[in-house]
């Protein structure tokens, strides 16, 4: 695609490619004139990304990336004269790549947005996009609420009177904007906000002012515009409507609510519509930028600019001013990158070349952005009072006209200028300028939005309320020289909040300055987008328009330059390093140069092809790639041979180490299947003849269950059978005889009816037949043949008739003889039937009687029938049930028996387990003791490395302030009335709306007053003692956290101990002692701090009648001491004995619920050991219901009984009301002495018997228990407070008693000796209340008060650490000052003891400032400030300090001061003083570390061959040799002699080597994260074996306790990283198990700079890289590549006292302080 024509997605590709080949960030800055197409150059180059590269996960990403040009086109663009589409702000697009170069986010950087197009338009121009979508979309149901209508019933959307593109569907183009909305995941919700707030703008433009006077007016009353737009803006009617007409002004003492006039409420308007869109731009931007964020690590980008073109109007003002300005920082990077570095570097190389001339626009540049150029001269004006655009343009005209050649004046106008740009010439309006660069929008306005209810709206304000909160002086850096009175401080709140806002242009010019930086770090590519007409006008093509914008971009040049030039370069060693595998061994030369020359000779015969110069050689194109193909074949072939000889090697090992295996498996294999068959042979005829006789056995048994079940069945079934056939045959002779007399009667009935019917029938048809016959007869009749053939027929019937007579007649007689039988048959019959008729009735009465009987014996017969089949059926059950019981007994016992040796078992593992429980439980509560223990030792390293940090930066401002000092005392001396101008360091952080005039004078009136030796007074010890109040709070953080790790120690000695018991009351004695002499040392260390304030009450004049001893003041005050202390010893001792009483009762409770289920069940397990006791708990399992109700019952019956309990408390707490009365009354007619004893005594009772009752009482509830014992700590807690307020009150009586006692002993004195005034000012004042001892030499030093400087001058300023630490004892000086010091005390002179410090502590800081680079000295005085501290603790008579002391230390102690507020200040200096040195041994160390460490062999030939294909690491070849690891450890040496030689506490010479060691790790870890060429085994041995000489050079100075060496273990686990196999699974696990200290990136870093340096090492797979991640997904550690090389740890400064005794220390005449005598 590159070798076609120019396209955009040609340009797109080769970013890419570059991307992916070099590894480094691109650039696309796509420029051009308005209208030129950049817009739409930048969404195509876009689009290839997304297309080409896709994205890294299922997100779609690309998609959310190019959703986001309708958002910002909608909110951005806008119609102009030029472009329909035009960007009216500028965006800078990047697009994030993984390692695979798949898009995994973007990110967006805006350019100053054309605010005022929201208010003005001019003719034929629009509004920005979205309001016109807005206003299309109105009739949607969903935008009813926002009261939208045409555009043109809008003021903001009207005035160009073009509301229409043509082509473009603003609807359409509304529904595109919300479907991105909805991509980008901006919800329904809040994209009916951003509507809400876009229809509100619009409805503000509409609101009108009437005018009152010229200097105020109105809003009509419920004005229809404002009412919707605080209804959509959710803010009160009236209080919108009166800022928008009044505003706030406030001087130095008071407020003002001033009305305004018409205009100005117009234009107040009009900004408060510009800030709240600009607002809601931005917030939409940084909502887009979340959308399109990833979590996932960035590894490149690819920048698209595309920001707006070359703009030149009729009118141009301030917004086209900007735009101008920001082309010509693009076309002067374009020309930087493209002529001035590329012929510059070719002239440096000395190579031929014809210089190319171009157009330089840095004049133009410089007259905007120099100092005193046009945007300086802007902001200048606009911090002027009364600052207009007419001063401004004459400055303008002043400063620029006549001078710069690109500066002119417009003929007939004062109120332009003319600027000479690199595309044409511009004139500017200087009209409203000064307005839109202060973007001023008044601030109750704002209020009013921030107090909206719309919950959106507040959240668009967020930064406001950070640049509007008022801010003090530490801010900016500075410390007042004097005290400022407090009515100026609280009466400006607006005008400090003011001192923080830049102007516009100066914070477009820095958001420019870091555009410029970001694409000068990239690698650009240039869209140069040519506008083909300035009349919009399709396919017209105006040639001369298209030639000049080619040649203001440099384009013709570029052409020139590239055809001529040379692309490619390498320098001699990186071509080398790259190309020596085309090179022969007798080819190489130990000149490189000259090898490199006769190789390129060789294989490049064209020498026009490339050139030599100085360091580089320089290639034309095509001609590295040429190279590269050459060294990629003989790569490729060296490869090929050593794979195939290393692959044949490695395949025979492996083969015969598979046959060696495959043997031995087969031989074992065989072997256990051979053992395996004769086992299985053996079992398969065990098991044959087991199946045999079971088989026999289930058999038998089962066909004898079966033949008697089969006999029972067949009993019951043949009855059943016979009993239904008998009933089945009587049923069917009973239907036989009913049938058959049925049947019968239907067959007679039948029959007759037939016989009639036949009858008749047979009648009428013999009727018929007769009737026919006859007629035949009658015919025939006459006939005589007739009658011969009747006759004949007649004969014969005559004949037959004869012979049927006689056998009828034989017939009726046997039919007779059967009659006759028949009726004696007959006769018989009805005499027997007649008889059984008879018998028949009487059993048919009988019957009658029977069938009564008979029914009922039915009933019972059914009735024993089914009960007999109920017992049967119980029976069955019974017998199932004993059988199912008698199984289910044999099955329990045979259960229990099991569940009896489960338990045996149980119990053994149990009691096993109970002994690793109670061991686990004291483990773990170690284990937790000491983590809790780190952490909170962790919690308070933090706290005071926050503090130190603070300390730090204190010290900065400090320095800064007494630069500033100095530069004030360098300033004029006499300074001008009027306005004064600041250098430019200072203006710099000045407001821009502050009034320089009024803050001149206010600052040279205490300067003026000042005398000039007021200047040279020291800094004033109040700034350091306002850290006072923190360092308090921490330490009471820090004993809260002591007091829990001691209860917490105490809660595990006591689970240790479990028999051991300690007498309760001795305990509680101790206690009580301990306490009370804590108490009292507590109050007597609030004492002394306190004592200086009773001095400065002693300095102040009082009446001697007022402060003697019989006044009536003195006498009150001594009642209320006398009073007062006699209660605070009364509660003291109250406080301490239920301290002492809570300790005790604390140590004798003992946790009851503990372990009880494990008591429990060994009991339970000893209980069941026996079958018997085993059915004893199988019976017990029946009686559970009745232990159930037994239980609840007796929960009833306790419940009552905590009912009669709670009465009986109720009535016992009455007695003990009376009782506390009587005993009140009683104690008050004691005197005080015995009434304080009693009522102790009754507390301690009371207190005693109310423990012990409520020990008894929550015994068997523990959190009833528990929640008593918390209100008891709560008790104790006030009166620990109360105690503390006594405490406070008895302080203040004691002190003032103290003044009173010291004022009376003076005037008593002065009384007795009649001394004059002027005489007891020339003696020392000796307080009369201490007594002083006069010996010699008691460790004291006497100078004068003068001699106070020449004492800090002779020993801290002018000292020589060297001579003091070889000739002297280590810490003289601070000896030497502590002596002072104590003598001051001596003389309990305050402002002695205070004027010391003071002086001491600052010209500490002087010589540090002065000589802070010199290791020695600092380490000197961090020694002597240690020294001095050490002392003062030491001597400071808290009983803590003086555990080490002599008796006659104890003596030497201070008396009359508390100095614990200076011991704080010296503790703040010691850790500045540390931090310095640690920063001195840093900048030494540090050129050492990186060539000591890792570029210097120290074990010689381990490195090898350098890795190949390696580029611009030519600096460690170079510098070979400058440091090693031995002047690493010369220089560690020095160190710790210096120190040792300075006397400096051996804990804190652990700290420093601490420090110095992780200096040196951080140091070499980053370095070897950061270079390719360090990453090898090699190295990683050579590392590990300087690491190990570290240790060794701690062993040999006994500072492995120091905790150096594990600040180097990152170090040594990344060493050993490129040390082990990088392979298998268990690889990455042992790496991830061994690398605990280094991060996640750290150690992927690492793997994927691994090196192979010779043939015998791979590169580390991606797999094995992903693999990694994986198993270290899980781990919390830091993202952070890097370790922080300029981390400090806290340090602490262990108390170390002094054995040397300071009576004994003689002053040397060496340190001239002659002027110092001992005493």
């Amino acid at each position: 695609m590159g070798d076609m024509d120019p396209h955009i997605f040609a340009v797109a590709e080769e970013a890419y490619k570059q991307m992916a080949r070099d590894e480094r960030n691109q650039s696309i800055i796509v420029s051009g004139e308005s209208g030129a197409g950049k817009t739409v150059s930048a969404k195509y180059a876009m689009r290839y990304f997304a297309t080409v590269s896709g994205s890294a996960s299922e997100a779609n990403v690309e998609e959310k990336v190019l959703a986001s040009n309708p958002i910002m086109e909608s909110i951005g663009n806008a119609k102009t004269t030029r472009n329909d589409n035009s960007s009216r702000f500028g965006k800078y697009i990047e697009i994030g790549f993984d390692k695979r170069y798949r898009i995994i986010g973007a990110n967006m950087r805006t350019y100053l947005l054309e605010k005022s197009r929201v208010v003005f338009q001019a003719e034929e121009e629009r509004n920005y996009h979205i309001f016109y979508q807005l206003c299309a979309s109105a009739k949607l149901p969903e935008f009813k609420m926002l009261r939208l209508g045409n555009a043109n019933d809008f003021n903001y959307t009207k005035q160009g009177g073009s509301p229409v593109i043509e082509g473009v569907d603003d609807a359409k183009e509304m529904a595109h904007t919300r479907q991105a909305c909805t991509l980008l995941g901006i919800s329904e919700s809040y994209q009916m906000g951003i509507f809400q707030i876009l229809a509100g703008i619009l409805h503000l433009g509409n609101v009108g002012f009437t005018s009152r006077d010229a200097d105020s007016c109105a809003i009509p009353p419920k004005h229809e515009p404002l009412c919707i737009f605080c209804d959509l803006m959710g803010v009160d009617y009236e209080e919108m409507c009166h800022w928008l007409c009044h505003r706030k002004l406030a001087t130095a003492t008071e407020t003002y609510i001033k009305p305004i006039s018409k205009l100005q409420a117009t234009n107040a308007r009009d900004a408060l519509a510009k800030h709240i869109y600009a607002k809601l731009f931005n917030w939409i931007v940084d909502h887009v930028n979340q959308a399109l964020h990833s979590a996932v690590k960035q590894h490149s980008f690819i920048g698209v600019l595309d920001i707006y073109g070359f703009e030149t109007f009729e009118i141009n003002s301030f917004e086209q001013f900007c735009i101008n300005y920001a082309n010509e920082k693009l076309q002067q990077q374009f020309n930087m990158h493209v002529f001035k570095l590329e012929q510059e570097e070719y002239m440096k190389e000395q190579i031929p070349w014809t210089l190319i001339d171009f157009y330089d626009n840095q004049p133009c540049i410089n007259l905007i952005e120099s100092k005193l150029g046009i945007l300086d001269l802007l902001d200048e004006e606009c911090k002027m009072p009364k600052g207009t655009d007419d001063t401004w343009a004459q400055k303008l005209y002043n400063t620029h006209l006549n001078k710069c050649a690109l500066f002119e004046k417009p003929r007939l106008s004062n109120k332009a200028f003319i600027i000479q740009h690199f595309a044409d010439k511009v004139e500017y309006q200087c009209e409203g300028f000064l307005e839109k660069n202060k973007d001023t929008v008044f601030e109750e306005q704002i209020k009013v939005l921030r107090s909206s209810k719309f919950k959106m709206l507040p959240e668009l304000f967020q930064d406001d309320e950070k640049a509007i909160s008022p801010t003090s002086a530490t801010s900016l850096g500075r410390t007042p020289l004097t005290r400022a009175p407090a009515k100026p401080t609280k009466g400006r709140p607006g005008q400090m909040a003011k001192e923080h806002k830049k102007t516009v242009g100066h914070q477009f010019r820095n958001s420019l300055h870091l555009l410029m930086e970001t694409l000068n770090a990239t690698t650009p590519h240039y869209v140069r987008c040519i506008k083909p007409n300035d009349f919009k006008f399709p396919f017209t093509f105006d040639e001369k328009r298209a030639v000049q914008q080619l040649r203001a971009c440099g384009v013709l040049e570029t052409i020139r330059i590239s055809a001529a030039g040379f692309p490619s370069r390498w320098t001699y060693q990186e071509f080398f390093s790259r190309y020596r595998v085309l090179m022969k061994q007798k080819d190489v030369l130990s000149d490189r140069k000259q090898t490199c020359k006769n190789v390129l000779e060789k294989l490049i015969l064209d020498k026009d092809k490339y050139q030599f110069g100085k360091t580089k050689i320089f290639f034309r194109a095509g001609q590295v790639a040429y190279l590269e193909k050459l060294r990629a074949d003989k790569l490729r072939a060296a490869c090929i041979r050593i794979q195939k000889t290393i692959r044949g090697w490695l395949l025979r090992k492996k083969y015969l180490r598979m046959r060696k295996a495959a043997i031995t498996v087969q031989r074992y294999v065989r072997g256990y299947q051979a053992r395996c068959y004769a086992k299985f042979l053996r079992r398969t005829k065990a098991a044959t003849i087991i199946q045999k006789y079971w088989r026999m056995y289930v058999v038998c048994r089962r066909y004898k269950i079966k033949r008697a079940a089969t006999i029972v069945l067949q009993s019951y079934l043949r009855g059943y059978l016979a009993r239904n056939r008998y009933r089945k045959i009587l049923r069917e002779h009973k239907a036989v005889i009913i049938q058959k007399w049925v049947r019968g009667w239907l067959a007679r009935t039948h029959y007759k009816r037939s016989m009639h019917a036949i009858i008749y029938l047979q009648c009428c048809f013999r009727r018929m037949m007769a009737k026919r016959e006859l007629k035949k007869l009658k015919i025939e009749a006459r006939s005589v043949e007739r009658y011969k053939k009747l006759h004949i027929g007649m004969e014969n019937k005559i004949m037959q008739l004869q012979r049927k007579v006689d056998e009828q007649n034989k017939d009726y007689k046997c039919l007779m003889e059967k009659l006759t039988n028949l009726e004696g048959i007959y006769n018989s019959e009805t005499e027997k039937l007649r008889s059984d008729l008879e018998r028949l009735q009487l059993s048919e009465e009988e019957a009658k009687v029977a069938t009564g009987r008979v029914l009922s014996l039915q009933e019972e017969i059914a009735k024993l029938r089914k009960d007999l089949e109920q017992t049967r059926s119980e029976k069955k059950c019974i017998e199932e049930r004993a059988d199912r019981y008698k199984q289910e007994t044999e099955e329990l016992v045979s259960n229990l028996k099991e569940e009896n040796t489960l338990l045996k078992q149980e119990k053994e593992s149990l009691n096993h387990r109970i002994v690793e429980q109670a061991k686990e439980m004291t483990e773990t509560m170690e284990k937790k003791l000491v983590e809790e223990t780190k952490q909170l030792e962790l919690d308070l390293n933090d706290e005071r490395l926050r503090y130190q940090n603070l300390l730090n930066e204190f010290s900065r401002l400090e320095e800064r302030y007494d630069d500033l000092k100095e530069e004030m005392t360098l300033m004029v001396h006499v300074p001008k009335p009027g306005h004064k101008r600041t250098d430019s360091t200072h203006s710099s952080n000045e407001s821009e709306y502050i009034f320089s005039s009024e803050i001149a004078e206010m600052e040279d009136i205490p300067l003026r007053t000042e005398e000039p030796t007021e200047k040279k007074v020291p800094l004033d010890m109040s700034l350091f003692l306002k850290l006072q109040k923190r360092v308090t709070e921490l330490e009471q953080e820090k004993q809260v956290m002591q007091d829990e790790l001691d209860r917490k120690e105490e809660q595990v000695l006591r689970s240790k101990a479990k028999e051991e018991e300690r007498p309760q009351i001795r305990g509680a004695e101790l206690e009580y002692e301990s306490l009370k002499r804590q108490e009292l040392e507590s109050e007597n260390k609030k004492l002394k701090n306190e004592l200086n304030e009773l001095r400065k009450a002693l300095s102040e004049k009082s009446a001697p009648e007022v402060t003697a001893p019989g006044a009536p003041a003195y006498r009150v005050l001594m009642e209320q001491l006398t009073s007062v202390s006699e209660e605070l010893d009364v509660r003291k001792e109250e406080v301490l004995i239920l301290r002492s009483q809570l300790v005790s009762q604390k140590e004798a409770i003992q946790p009851k619920n503990t372990m009880t289920d494990s008591t429990i069940l060994l009991e339970d397990v000893q209980k069941m050991k026996d079958k018997g006791e085993i059915a004893q708990a199988y019976i017990g399992l029946k009686e559970t219901n009745r232990l159930l109700e037994s239980q609840l019952q007796s929960q009833k019956r306790s419940h009552e009984n905590e009912a009669e309990a709670l009465r009986g408390e109720i009535q016992s707490l009455k007695e003990e009301n009376n009782r506390q009365q009587q005993l009140l009354a009683q104690n008050l007619q004691l005197p005080p002495e015995a009434r304080i004893e009693a009522s102790l005594q009754h507390e301690i009772t009371r207190l005693t018997n109310e423990n012990l009752y409520f020990e008894e009482l929550y015994a068997d509830d523990p959190k009833k228990y528990q929640s008593y014992r918390i209100s008891l700590y709560k008790r104790m807690i006030d009166l620990m407070e109360q105690l503390e307020k006594q405490d406070k009150t008895v302080r203040k009586l004691k002190k003032q008693l103290k003044v009173f006692a010291k004022k009376i002993g003076e005037l008593e004195v002065g009384q007795m000796e009649n001394i004059s005034p002027g005489q007891i000012i020339d003696e020392p004042i000796r307080p009369v209340n201490i007594p002083r001892k006069e010996k010699d030499f008691q460790g004291m030093l006497e100078y004068k008060k003068e001699d106070e400087q020449k004492l800090v001058k002779n020993l801290i300023l002018e000292l020589k650490p060297r001579g003091v630490a070889v000739n002297l004892i280590p810490g003289l000086p601070a000896y030497i000052l502590f002596m002072c010091v104590r003598h001051a005390d001596y003389l309990n002179d305050d402002q002695k003891v205070r004027s010391l410090l003071t002086s001491t502590i600052n010209s500490i800081k002087k010589v540090l400032k002065k000589r802070g680079d010199d290791f020695e000295t600092v380490s000197f005085w961090l020694s002597n400030t240690c020294r001095f501290l050490h002392c003062l603790k030491q001597y400071s008579g808290e009983e803590g300090f003086m555990k080490h002391n002599t008796s006659r230390q104890n003596e030497h102690c201070l008396t009359n001061f508390d100095l614990a507020e200076y011991r704080q200040v010296l503790s703040d200096l010691a850790i500045q003083i540390y931090q310095q040195l640690v920063r001195v041994l840093e900048n030494i160390l540090q050129p050492m570390i990186v060539s000591g460490m890792l570029e210097h062999e120290t074990i010689q030939g381990v490195s090898g061959v350098k890795p190949t294909g390696l580029r611009k690491r030519t600096s460690s070849i170079a510098d070979e040799g400058t440091y090693t690891l031995d002047s690493i450890l010369r220089q560690l040496n020095s160190f710790h002699s210096v120190m040792c030689q300075h006397g400096m506490d051996p804990e804190l010479i652990k700290q420093v080597v601490k420090q110095m060691f992780y200096i040196v790790g951080a140091i070499t870890l980053n370095n070897l994260l950061l270079r390719k060429d360090m990453c090898s085994w090699s190295k990683g041995m050579q590392i590990r074996y300087n690491v190990s000489q570290l240790e060794e050079w701690l062993r040999d100075k006994n500072l492995m306790n120091s905790g150096a060496k594990e600040t180097l273990e990152p170090l040594i686990q990344a060493a050993q990283l490129l040390q082990v196999k990088k392979k298998t699974d268990d690889d990455a696990e042992a790496i991830c198990s061994m690398c605990n200290a280094l991060t996640t990136a750290q150690i992927v870093k690492v793997l994927n700079l691994y090196t192979p340096v010779n043939e015998f090492e791979e590169r580390v797979s991606v797999s094995f890289i992903r693999t990694i991640q994986m198993r270290l997904r899980d781990r919390k550690d830091s993202p952070q590549l890097l370790m922080d090389a300029k981390h400090i740890f806290p340090v602490t400064f262990p108390f170390n006292p002094s054995s040397l005794a300071l009576e004994t220390i003689q002053i040397p005449a060496s340190l001239g302080l002659g002027f110092i005598s001992r005493v």
